[in-house]
């Protein structure tokens, strides 16, 4: 690696570094202002509030803007390189485009492994303690609205709720239903279930049982039966930014619950998964289309370049959404959803590079 590659380096990490903490700065004062009065009504000590919630809301906010501040930030300092005629220089001395590329993609390389590790390492802890935070000190208690509820607890038993009230622990009109080899074997109906805190059973109240056994079928009915299944009431308090607080082990772990029991946010948690891997390569596409676009000295100088990069930057994370969106929505495969992105931008990049390089 010679001084160029360095100095090249330098200015790009640099000035990346420089524009990341600037923003988050701004953000920061605006964070504060905006949540002041939470602060205050809830009388959260100073110290909460910066080492439980703002040093672990930065890991969070300079991963979630990387790519685009590394775009600016390879577009800002080479329009600037080039508006001085020093990318002509190099060139002209007998340096490849190839080769002029290299500091770059060594950055950016960098940058990927500084994105990878907040996000599977660095980010869920700092994550499960800023929303721990949130919870006490600023969001309201949070109140489970679904409707229609059906589970999967174990293979060939399920369970269904017309609504869960998640303060006081009940599941009205609770019913359940065992199968054995895809045939109804018995049902459960009754009017709720309540989770008793002394036993830490279910107590399901007003219930009938329904025995199927091939023409002898029998009723059992009682006014109250408790009972263990395999769901506790946290399952029914999750907020969908939970996953945020896992690591990769404990998100691999949650999405198989999930997916037994049918929860109609599995795709949601498959997204996070893949994104966790497709994000911090996102780093090393857009320093390609960057470097493209603002390696050529224009009339409109280094303004119009950056227009163009922030146009590109901001297309890609619209791009990102509404392939999230077609997942969720229009069952779309959640790795492919997550992937396609990248796939377009990096056919974008290499369309860029063969244009640049000749």
């Amino acid at each position: 690696m010679k001084k160029l590659d360095l100095y090249f380096i330098k200015k790009f990490l640099g000035t990346f570094f420089y524009s990341l903490l600037l923003i988050i700065i701004i953000v920061v004062i605006f964070d504060v202002s905006e949540k002041i009065d939470d602060f205050l009504e809830k009388e959260a000590p100073i110290s909460a509030i910066i080492f439980e919630y703002y040093l672990n809301f930065i890991p969070y906010f300079a991963n979630l803007f990387s790519a685009l501040f590394t775009f600016i930030s390879v577009i800002f300092f080479t329009s600037k390189l080039a508006g001085n005629s020093e990318i002509i220089a190099i060139l002209s001395s007998g340096v490849s485009f190839r080769r002029l590329m290299f500091p770059y993609f060594v950055a950016s390389f960098i940058l990927t492994i500084f994105s990878f590790t907040l996000i599977n390492w660095v980010i869920p802890p700092a994550n499960k303690k800023r929303l721990e935070f949130e919870e006490k000190y600023i969001k309201v208690r949070f109140r489970n609205d679904e409707k229609n509820i059906h589970r999967q607890i174990l293979p060939e038993n399920f369970i269904y709720m017309e609504s869960y009230n998640n303060v006081h622990d009940i599941g009205y009109k609770f019913s359940m239903e065992k199968f054995e080899n895809g045939e109804l074997k018995s049902k459960l109906i009754s009017d709720f279930a309540q989770w008793d805190t002394t036993l830490n059973k279910w107590k399901i109240t007003n219930f009938m049982i329904r025995n199927f056994t091939g023409g002898n079928d029998s009723i059992i009915t009682g006014r109250r039966l408790d009972t263990t299944l395999n769901m506790l009431p946290s399952d029914f308090r999750h907020r969908r930014n939970i996953v945020e607080g896992m690591n990769y082990k404990e998100l691999d772990e949650f999405i198989a619950q999930e997916k037994m029991i049918g929860s109609e946010n599995y795709t949601l948690w498959l997204i996070e998964k893949h994104e966790r891997f497709a994000y911090p390569f996102s780093t090393i596409i857009l320093t390609l289309i960057g470097v493209c676009i603002s390696s050529r000295k224009t009339r409109g100088g280094i303004g119009l370049n950056i227009g163009i990069g922030i146009f590109l930057a901001f297309s890609y994370i619209m791009f990102m959404q509404v392939s999230t969106v077609l997942a969720t929505n229009a069952n779309m495969n959640p790795l492919l959803a997550v992937w396609i992105p990248n796939i377009v931008y990096l056919t974008i990049g290499l369309f860029l590079y063969r244009k640049a390089a000749r």
